[in-house]
């Protein structure tokens, strides 16, 4: 049975799993406030059953995520998650709450689910995109998927989840920053990213097929697995790299706001989300 919600659907594909997709395709599911919080209503709806063993995560049309939405990520209107209430003051302090809560407050909640994730992705994993699947356990491409993280291009340091050094190692995270490049699934295989490749027909089969093996296991060892592994990855300094690296990220949006009027720079967005420039300062 599916249950759907305005931008997401959840939906029971076999024993013990269900798959929870975003349902914007029409934006290539640009991430906005709406999807944000339906994918986290599928969540908890998932974490809330005892039933469900594993989760599986995708993108329905041809893109798994172009990123959060640049036209507008709208209003948080719903009941807040975290702690962070996003504050009406304006400046640092309105953009720092928010992406607390809503970016890397959400990643957060959703890599300590407590249950096994499989992330299925196709097409175009861009940006904000790219920390709906490093959030899940293991990620399974499509041999059309591309991966970039171009928002150094926009003159910030890289997304909010800054989970780059911990999916690449140091040298290619760094590559994969300053160049922007977009890299083929079979490359993000090659850097342990990506856990299989397959082919786009395959993929949503292939997945399911793993899906069934692990929830074939104890629902208990499988959570205290998972909390035993993300446990490793706090102590390699992961939460406290996401911390500093917000700080970063919003250091550059102030630096882009005084300068240019904008929190990202004009010259780093595609040319249909640039809009009109900012007027010059008096003299």
């Amino acid at each position: 049975m599916k249950t759907e919600f305005a931008l997401a659907t959840y939906e029971v594909v076999a024993p013990h799993v269900v798959k929870i997709m975003q349902n914007r395709p029409e934006a290539r599911n640009a991430q906005n406030n709406r999807l944000t919080y339906d994918l986290n209503a599928c969540f908890d709806k998932a974490a809330q059953d005892e039933d469900v063993k594993v989760v599986l995560l995708g993108g329905e049309g041809p893109h798994f995520s172009s990123g959060h939405d640049l036209k507008g990520f709208g209003k948080v209107e719903d009941p807040l998650v975290g702690t962070w209430q996003p504050s009406r003051e304006g400046g640092v302090h309105s953009r720092y709450s928010f992406e607390q809560e809503v970016f890397l407050g959400m990643c957060r909640r959703w890599r300590d689910f407590p249950k096994p994730t499989i992330a299925m992705v196709q097409g175009k994993c861009i940006a904000g995109g790219l920390m709906l699947a490093w959030v899940c356990d293991l990620i399974i491409a499509s041999d059309d998927a591309t991966f970039v993280d171009p928002v150094v291009a926009m003159g910030v340091c890289g997304v909010e989840y800054f989970n780059h050094p911990y999916e690449l190692g140091i040298r290619k995270a760094k590559e994969f920053l300053f160049t922007a490049d977009v890299w083929s699934a079979e490359e993000a295989h090659r850097l342990g990213m990506v856990n299989h490749v397959v082919p786009r027909a395959e993929l949503e089969s292939f997945t399911l097929s793993m899906a069934r093996r692990i929830a074939e296991k104890p629902a208990f060892a499988l959570k205290m697995t998972k909390q035993a592994v993300n446990t490793a990855l706090n102590h390699m300094g992961q939460q406290a790299t996401m911390d500093t690296s917000l700080a970063l990220h919003h250091m550059c949006h102030a630096h882009n706001a005084e300068m240019e009027n904008r929190a990202v720079r004009r010259e780093g967005l595609p040319e249909k989300f640039r809009g009109p420039a900012p007027a010059p300062a008096a003299e």
